[in-house]
């Protein structure tokens, strides 16, 4: 290229170059004016994803019937209120569900390279090299969004086999470090990360998935004990060489703050806490509690946005049967203004939405459906900015938000204690303007009257959800 310059301008004189240097300029530029850029719809989760998960309704033991029901649910009841992703979690390769959960003794069902596959008894369509395809081929022809859940590193029946991972000269033996399990699953060896080969089996595992058609990804046993950082990097590469937008979701928590950046460099979600179910409190880490959530949310709330979302976990709400992941059957047993104050805050600290009660079961439950269809209370998670804990004590909490477009603000009141209060503050004490504003009550869809100041009375472990417009 410097030669053929230096001899137009010897042969043509400088204005000739210069001529011909600016239509290379202008090519350029219009070939960059021209490219497209990438849809929104190839960047994972600009907003926090909602969906719905089996594990709190079915545990281990979800068929494929109960998916194809709560995608159908969903695309009636819940899809044109945002709802879009539907995730088979944990379990769904294992071929002797009667062993228990994370049974020593579960029998699954693997593919020739050593990946997990859906097993028939329970997945029929999976029969054959078929996997998840047709399930999620159904989910999607419903307009929604399909997912499914693995365990860090590689089965031990692979590796003690030693079967040939897809794609590369390697085989499973190569790539797992035989030291290293999950402390509370005995399915998996972890990865070496020094090995070439763990990033090919993870590799291989991503282009299967992205052949079956799955939207999102949940990775348990890797954002806290223990924290697996290599292995989230190689998991977040073979997504991203898949070319698929692939949601990555990392369980469970509490996930270390310190790493915050970091998380948020390699997934779209990430769990704050270890296993929230439907309790208000709990001394022990597993289960937590809706109440335990508040000063975690307060810590992560900086490091929402497009693309990386702190996850405070599933929402434990509706009828947790046949065979929830932890406890017996039965309806949750958080009261409806707990739940109702638990899907405020999730949604003021834009949390991702992911329903863990059984979705079919609501179609007689008309309060939970409601709850989850509140389109006010859901564009607060969708749609907001700056959110954050202004006050934060033992017995009340204060959270505001700025709306995404325009001036005004949302302010939420909570109730830590088991008996009704009365709060009082000035909008300076908020953090806001002072003067009239004119309140809008979400949850109830009302307009109240213009206000100087905030004044709310709540029922034990109640709340409120306002939008302020200034008069």
């Amino acid at each position: 290229m410097k030669n053929l310059f230096s001899k137009t301008v010897a042969k043509t004189g400088f204005s000739l170059c210069l001529a011909l240097l600016c239509v290379v300029v202008v090519q350029r530029v219009t070939s960059s004016a021209t490219r497209q850029p990438e849809p929104p719809d190839q960047v994972p989760a600009l907003t926090p994803p909602m969906g719905w998960n089996s594990w709190d309704a079915y545990g281990e033991s979800v068929k494929e019937n109960d998916i194809r029901d709560a995608a159908e649910y969903m695309a009636t009841h819940m899809k044109s209120h945002g709802w879009q992703y539907v995730v088979v979690d944990m379990g769904w390769y294992v071929t002797n569900h009667s062993a228990g959960t994370n049974s020593k003794s579960a029998q699954f069902r693997l593919d020739s390279s050593g990946r997990y596959t859906p097993a028939t008894n329970t997945f029929p369509s999976a029969e054959g090299e078929s996997g998840f395809k047709p399930l999620a081929a159904y989910v999607h022809s419903l307009g929604l969004k399909f997912g499914t859940h693995i365990l860090r590193g590689i089965p031990r029946e692979a590796v003690s086999r030693n079967l040939p991972i897809e794609g590369s000269s390697f085989h499973a033996a190569d790539a797992a470090d035989t030291s290293d399990t999950c402390p509370w699953n005995p399915f998996n060896y972890g990865m070496d990360p020094a090995k070439p080969a763990a990033q090919a089996y993870y590799d291989s595992v991503a282009r299967l998935y992205a052949e079956w058609g799955v939207d999102f990804l949940k990775v348990d046993c890797i954002a806290s004990h223990p924290y697996k950082p290599e292995e989230i990097r190689m998991i977040a590469e073979a997504l991203r060489k898949t070319g698929r937008p692939i949601v990555l979701s990392l369980s469970p928590g509490p996930a270390p703050l310190e790493h915050a950046e970091e998380l948020a460099k390699y997934a779209q979600m990430w769990r704050i806490s270890d296993d929230v179910w439907d309790v208000w409190h709990s001394d022990s880490n597993f289960p937590q509690g809706v109440g335990s959530q508040f000063e975690r949310a307060a810590k992560w709330a900086p490091f929402s946005g497009p693309g990386h979302w702190p996850d405070a976990d599933m929402l434990p709400i509706g009828s947790l049967r046949p065979a929830p992941g932890w406890g017996r059957p039965r309806e949750t047993r958080l009261t409806r203004d707990e739940q109702r104050t638990l899907l405020t805050l999730w949604c003021m600290f834009r949390s991702p939405l992911i329903v863990g009660g059984n979705l079919p079961d609501q179609a007689e439950d008309s309060w939970t459906a409601a709850l989850l269809t509140n389109d006010e209370v859901l564009g607060v998670d969708q749609h907001s900015r700056e959110n954050r804990a202004v006050i934060s004590t033992a017995t009340s909490t204060v959270w505001t938000a700025k709306q995404e477009a325009g001036p005004g603000y949302y302010v939420a009141v909570f109730n830590l204690e088991a008996q009704p209060r009365k709060l009082y503050f000035s909008w300076k004490e908020l953090g806001l303007p002072a003067g009239s504003y004119q309140l809008r009550d979400l949850w109830l869809g009302k307009d109240l009257a213009p206000a100087d100041s905030l004044s709310v009375s709540l029922p034990p472990h109640g709340s409120v959800l306002y939008r302020l417009a200034a008069k």
